[in-house]
């Protein structure tokens, strides 16, 4: 079988505008290969969600979101790696390998069928992926989302509700 297929777009590109703001991180960089200890532990990495930090978001945030995705996978719908919702406006930094707390966010299902942070797993020989760590800033508090549910369906609601978003791309090769 090839992996052979045209390079997918970026996916906020594709969405409408909204402003900007600095996500930064001590673990990974954007256009740069991420470290073994972030990918998933099927191609023998941690499976540690790197560290991230924001600032100069819009007046009116009232909580973040923050996501995972890899455009590249070779699917038609891409592959959800992280999804928090509902991070307090107070919350402007996630440390490596950090889990959601009582009261401050809402882990949803990623791609793999699990709640949580999973890391790159791309196949092996594919070219590198991109994994878009996007930190949003909310308008509401809490988006109306259950424990259960989708991606697809957060990212829904977030297109409602983003005043602004932070991106950062490091990539990942098996």
């Amino acid at each position: 079988m090839s992996l052979d297929r045209p390079a997918a777009p970026d996916p906020y590109q594709l969405l409408p505008a909204v402003g900007s703001f600095t996500v930064t991180s001590s673990d990974v960089l954007d256009g740069e290969p991420m470290a073994q200890v972030y990918a998933h532990a099927g191609v023998g990495g941690q499976n540690l969600s790197p560290q991230l930090s924001w600032s100069g978001f819009p007046d009116g945030t009232r909580s973040f979101t923050v996501t995972c995705f890899d455009p590249d996978a070779p699917t038609p719908s891409g592959f959800w790696h992280w999804l928090v919702v509902n991070l307090p406006a107070s919350v402007t930094e996630l440390a490596r390998g950090a889990g959601t707390q009582p009261g401050a966010g809402l882990d949803l299902r990623n791609d793999f069928g699990a709640t949580g942070y999973g890391g790159p797993y791309p196949p092996e020989g594919d070219r590198p992926h991109r994994y878009y760590f996007v930190v949003h800033a909310v308008d509401v508090d809490a988006l109306e989302l259950a424990a259960d549910s989708s991606a697809a369906y957060a990212s829904f609601n977030l297109a409602f509700h983003t005043l602004a978003r932070a991106i950062i791309t490091p990539t990942y090769q098996v």
